[in-house]
């Protein structure tokens, strides 16, 4: 063994051994299981999401458990849930079975997510999620807790949150359309996927859009993989409405928002379409998605709190795009896991979920504050408002995907107003105002 080697080796020991000195020691990784729809976008953020919350834990020599340092080591399952419920249920039990994961996060659709949450409760495994908006993923923990109590909420909304969300988008579009075109009443189109999360949304948008002053013309509920909505989108031209109310959680959203540009439906698309919050929308849409009005997590520009900025240019950086809410798999890790275990000094589940439901704590884009049923029981859901979890409303202008709210957004008339930095105001289709304006 030559000098240099022996020098090397001698450092190793002696590092190794003034830590044990210290009281710190080495443990094995901590696994945890990145679950979705791999082949999709939205399990894509997932795992990137993921890889930068480990990389940043890992960087600095895991976390403290106790009196050990332990890495995280990630474990990509890829569940195929957009086709299959039952193949997203077996891909979590064969990571707990044959590779011993130890928690899970992700999870996207919410039929398939129910079947992997039932799974991971089984096994006592801590599951945060990071895409599934049914609010029964959180209220069989109040209802059940000794069994989902395992079970917590990252991103997005519920869909309750959600819909109201997306129906002060829709309200603040409205306003805005009301005075441009200076007509009396606004009529919205409802278009929304066939999905269980799409049935409620339609459900609640029939029912409040008429108490908002507005009239709905008629709902189109296309297929969530559909490539063709003409049919769709001639029916909506028709009905004479002037906003789109989406919520497209899907590859849908491409076909329905080139399509409505090629033709110029003369309407603002606004609501919830989860591929115009990437940054390869534009060319998928082949421009055609400008103005398209959509809910979101991140936009460039856009800063929260001080945690924002660094962690979106940090994605931007990593992997060319803006991350979009399904990459919440980095506040799950970093802030929720990562956090929460280095408080409880422990892996034991119990000790951590018991930590973890108390925390209020910040994530890049928002803080994190857990509610509770009417009862007083806990949901594990998160607390939507000023303060809180908001998200955004951003719309495509002239290639760019900017913010547009909240802007001087009041929750209640005594409520300061919000308005967060990078934010900018929204653009109405000269098309739109061409077809609409009356004198």
């Amino acid at each position: 063994m030559s000098g240099r080697s022996k020098g090397i080796l001698i450092s190793a020991v002696v590092f190794l051994f003034a830590l044990s000195c210290w009281g710190v020691a080495f443990g094995q990784d901590i696994k945890i299981g990145v679950v979705g729809p791999m082949k999709f976008v939205q399990g894509q953020d997932h795992w990137n999401g993921a890889l930068m919350a480990a990389d940043e834990i890992n960087a600095k020599g895991g976390l403290f458990v106790g009196n050990k340092r332990q890495r995280i080591k990630l474990l990509r399952v890829d569940t195929n849930e957009m086709l299959s419920i039952s193949d997203a249920a077996g891909a979590v039990e064969r990571s707990v079975v044959k590779d011993k994961v130890d928690f899970f996060v992700g999870g996207f659709r919410s039929e398939a997510v129910f079947a992997m949450q039932d799974v991971a409760m089984a096994y006592k495994k801590i599951f945060i999620g990071c895409g599934a908006s049914a609010n029964e993923l959180c209220t069989r923990v109040a209802q059940n807790y000794d069994v989902y109590k395992y079970w917590f909420r990252m991103t997005p909304f519920n869909s309750t949150s959600l819909v109201r969300a997306a129906f002060i988008h829709l309200n603040t579009v409205a306003a805005i359309l009301k005075q441009t075109l200076n007509v009396p009443q606004i009529k919205v189109a409802v278009a929304v996927e066939k999905t269980m999360a799409g049935d409620a949304m339609t459900a609640a948008a029939e029912g409040a859009i008429p108490k908002m002053g507005m009239e709905v013309t008629g709902v189109w509920r296309p297929s969530s993989v559909a490539t063709d909505v003409s049919a769709e989108l001639s029916g909506i031209q028709r009905s004479g409405a002037q906003i789109i109310f989406t919520f497209f959680s899907s590859p849908v959203g491409i076909a329905f928002a080139r399509q409505a540009g090629e033709l110029k439906i003369p309407a603002v698309q606004v609501g919830i379409n989860v591929e115009a919050q990437k940054d390869d929308f534009w060319k998928a849409t082949q421009g055609m998605g400008n103005y398209v009005i959509t809910s979101c997590t991140y936009a460039r520009g856009v800063e929260f709190n001080e945690l924002t900025k660094p962690f979106v240019e940090g994605y931007v950086k990593r992997f060319g795009q803006t991350p979009s809410y399904t990459a919440g798999t980095y506040e799950a890790i970093l802030c929720a896991l990562g956090q929460t275990i280095e408080q409880a000094g422990t892996l034991d589940p119990d000790k951590i979920v018991s930590v973890l439901e108390e925390r209020v704590y910040s994530t890049p884009p928002s803080t994190i504050k857990y509610m509770k049923d009417a009862e007083g029981r806990p949901l594990h859901d998160i607390t939507f408002g000023p303060g809180f979890a908001t998200g955004l409303a951003s719309q495509w202008q002239d290639g760019k995907f900017v913010g547009v709210w909240p802007n001087k957004w009041k929750a209640t008339p005594e409520a300061p107003e919000v308005t967060y930095k990078g934010i900018v105001p929204i653009k109405i289709p000269l098309w739109v105002v061409e077809k609409w304006k009356t004198k």
